[in-house]
C-alpha cells in the first residue's frame, strides 16, 4: 500500500496505444476531469499541469505501467506527479463492484481513479527506475520470449524426427541445447544422410564442439539407427525442414547468449548485484528479474508481503469442517515466483538447502511442495539481504 496522505486528484488512466482515456476525481469523489487524450507529451503535460495549477497534488494511476503506459508515467514525474499502479487482476475484481455490465474505457479509467481514491491499498508504488533497471526490464523480456521460442523450436523438432525415426529422437533430442547437436542436424537432415556422412566423419565434425561426448554420442546414434530399418512417409519433407530448425534455434541460442553478456554488464554496474549472485542459487537472469520486480524490496513491508506478491504465501482455505487447511496460491507475479522456484532448486547443491528440502520431504510433501517451501523461506533471507545491503552467509549448523 502507498501513502495517499495529501492527495488532491485521483488520476486514473486507461492507458492505450493511440490515445488514453483519462478520468480524475477529487477527494470527494467528484469528476474534475473525463476525456481521451492522445499518446503523446504536449497533451499529457498540459493537462498534468493543469490539474495541478487547479487542485493541488496528483496522482497519476495507470493499469499497465510498461510499454503504452511508459510516456504518461515519464511525464506524470517530469510535471511533479506521483504515480502509482493497479494491478490487472486486481482492477478486474474491482469492477465487479461496479454496476453495469459494459466494458469501456471511460468506466475503466473511472474505477482505476475511485479504487485509488477509496481503496488505496490496491495500489503499488512506482519508484523512479534508473537507466540501468528500465534496460533490464527491456532486455529480459526479450529474453523471456526468445526463450520461448526455444521452447517452440525445441519441441517442432523433436516432433519431427518422432515422427521418422523416434529411436533416434530418443538419442538426439535431449541434446538440442547442446550446439554440437544442433550442427549434426544442420548438416545432416534425415537418417539416411546420417548414415552416408560415416562414424568418421560424424566424429570429426562434432569433437570440436563436444571433444568428450563425439564418439560416445556418434556410437549412441548408429545404434539407434540400425533399430528401424523402414522408412516412414514424410521423410522426405523432413529433410528440408530439420536443417531448418536446427539453424534457427541455433541463432535463437546466439541471441540469447549476446542478451545474457549484455546483461551480466548491466548487473556488474548496479550495487546490488553482487548482493544478490552472493545467494547460492541466483545466476544473471534470476539476478535481473528480481532486481526488476523487486529492487531494493523498499517497496515491501514485510517478507511475507513479498511472498504474497510472488505467489509463493499459502493461502488459507476454511469452510465448515469439511474444508481446512493451506493451499498454494494462485495469484501473483508468475515470473518472479518462476524465479524464486529455480533458485530454490538450484541451490539444492548446498547444503543448508538441502537438508531443508529433505526435511520438507520426510515431512510428506512431494517435490513440488519442498521447493516451495524452500523458495519461501529462501524469501526471508532475501529480503533481510536487500533491505540491509548485506551478502548472504551460510548457516552455522547449531550443536546436536
Amino acid at each position: 500500500m502507498i501513502d495517499t496522505g495529501g492527495i488532491d486528484v485521483y488520476l486514473g488512466l486507461d492507458v492505450g496505444k493511440g490515445e488514453h482515456h483519462a478520468t480524475a476525481l477529487t477527494p470527494a469523489g467528484k469528476k474534475a476531469f473525463d476525456k481521451r487524450l492522445p499518446n503523446n507529451e504536449p497533451k499529457l503535460r498540459e493537462v498534468f499541469t493543469r490539474l495541478q495549477a487547479k487542485h493541488g497534488t496528483v496522482l497519476v494511476v495507470v493499469d499497465q505501467p510498461a510499454s503504452i503506459g511508459a510516456l504518461p508515467l515519464a511525464v506524470a514525474r517530469d510535471t511533479g506527479c506521483r504515480v502509482a499502479y493497479l494491478p490487472g487482476l486486481t482492477m478486474r475484481r474491482i469492477a465487479d463492484l461496479y454496476p453495469g455490465e459494459a466494458k469501456t474505457d471511460a468506466r475503466d479509467a473511472f474505477i482505476i481513479a475511485d479504487a485509488a481514491r477509496s481503496m488505496p491499498h490496491t495500489l503499488r508504488d512506482l519508484a523512479p527506475d534508473d537507466d540501468t533497471r528500465a534496460e533490464l526490464e527491456m532486455l529480459v523480456g526479450f529474453d523471456d520470449d526468445l526463450a520461448q521460442e526455444v521452447t517452440r523450436t525445441s519441441n517442432r523438432l523433436r516432433g519431427l524426427l518422432t515422427q521418422i525415426h523416434p529411436s533416434l529422437e530418443r538419442v538426439l533430442g535431449p541434446r538440442l541445447d547442446h550446439p554440437a547437436v544442433r550442427t549434426l542436424l544442420e548438416r545432416h537432415g534425415s537418417p539416411a544422410q546420417i548414415r552416408k556422412a560415416g562414424r568418421r566423419r560424424l566424429v570429426t565434425l562434432l569433437r570440436p564442439q563436444a571433444p568428450r561426448m563425439a564418439e560416445r554420442l556418434v556410437g549412441d546414434i548408429f545404434a539407434a539407427l540400425d533399430e528401424q530399418t523402414v522408412t516412414v512417409p514424410g521423410t522426405d519433407a523432413a529433410i528440408l525442414i530439420i536443417p531448418s530448425l536446427a539453424r534457427s534455434l541455433t541463432a535463437v541460442h546466439d541471441q540469447r547468449k549476446l542478451l545474457a553478456d549484455r546483461i551480466a554488464e548491466l548487473l556488474e554496474a548496479h550495487p546490488l548485484s553482487k548482493v544478490l549472485t552472493s545467494m547460492p542459487g541466483i545466476g544473471v537472469r534470476t539476478a535481473a528479474r528480481i532486481l526488476i520486480d523487486v529492487g531494493d524490496a523498499s517497496s515491501f513491508p514485510t517478507a511475507g508481503h513479498l511472498a504474497a506478491y510472488a505467489g509463493l504465501a499459502p493461502a488459507t482455505r476454511a469452510s465448515g469442517s469439511s474444508i481446512r487447511g493451506e493451499h498454494p496460491s494462485r495469484r501473483g507475479n508468475k515470473q518472479l515466483k518462476r524465479a524464486f522456484y529455480l533458485a530454490a532448486f538450484a541451490s539444492l547443491r548446498e547444503p543448508p538447502s538441502r537438508a531443508y528440502y529433505d526435511k520438507k520431504r520426510a515431512e510428506g510433501k512431494h517435490h513440488v511442495a519442498a521447493l516451495t517451501c524452500l523458495a519461501r523461506r529462501r524469501i526471508d533471507v532475501l529480503y533481510a539481504m536487500l533491505r540491509n545491503g548485506t551478502f548472504y552467509q551460510a548457516p552455522t549448523p547449531s550443536p546436536a
